[in-house]
């Protein structure tokens, strides 16, 4: 593969990595609550359900799922469902302090299990890749299909060090907030509100 065309498409994969969208509002969220260590787990999650977005958009599921409407909007629907319960557990838990720095490995599974289920049932993920991948494929190139599958790996890594990064950005806002009474007994509202955003703009999103 062309050296520049690779260098644009990582260009492009930052850019779009880094504009406001669910999988970073949820690291945001999750790492503001828990700190640094959340976020990543989260992170981790995330990136494993990005790893069969690209696989779906490699073989050309994510070419069905786009097809039906009926199972775009099933996924959707249930992504949104799924986020809107977390906002709720959330406001439930909203007199409960966060802090997952000092964790269980059970809590970090959880994170992890938060963040692959959001990813997954976000259905504009795959047709995402399969309308930015196929832009950067060359005809005259190796294999169309392994082109798209290491564009996908490209994007796959700078998606995990972005995320990364904004978890350590969001768990040291996090610690600061939680140096004060009064707003750390507000953390849980903070996330289920991020949550509710995310999940509502998901549901009520264009294709």
């Amino acid at each position: 593969m062309d050296l520049v065309l690779m260098l644009s498409f990582l260009g492009a994969a930052v850019v779009l990595t880094i504009m406001p969208g669910p999988d970073n509002l949820f690291t945001l969220a999750q790492s503001i609550a828990g700190g640094k260590l959340a976020g990543i787990w989260t992170t981790l999650g995330l990136c494993t359900g990005l790893l069969v977005h690209i696989a779906a958009a490699v073989i050309g599921l994510s070419a069905l799922i786009y097809q039906s409407a009926f199972a775009f909007s099933l996924v959707k629907y249930a992504g949104a469902a799924y986020l809107l319960y977390l906002a709720y557990q959330s406001f439930k838990a909203k007199d409960t302090a966060l802090n997952l720095e000092s964790g269980t490995a059970s809590d970090y599974r959880s994170l992890y299990k938060k963040g692959l289920i959001m990813n997954l049932l976000n259905p504009k993920v795959s047709l995402f890749f399969l309308a930015l991948l196929p832009q950067f494929v060359t005809n005259t190139g190796s294999n169309v299909q392994l082109q798209m599958l290491i564009l996908g790996l490209v994007f796959l890594i700078q998606a995990f060090v972005i995320f990364s990064l904004i978890s350590l950005f969001a768990g040291k806002i996090g610690r600061l907030i939680r140096k004060y009474p009064s707003l750390s007994g507000r953390m849980n509202l903070i996330q289920g509100g991020l949550f509710t955003l995310i999940g509502l703009r998901l549901a009520f999103g264009e294709r």
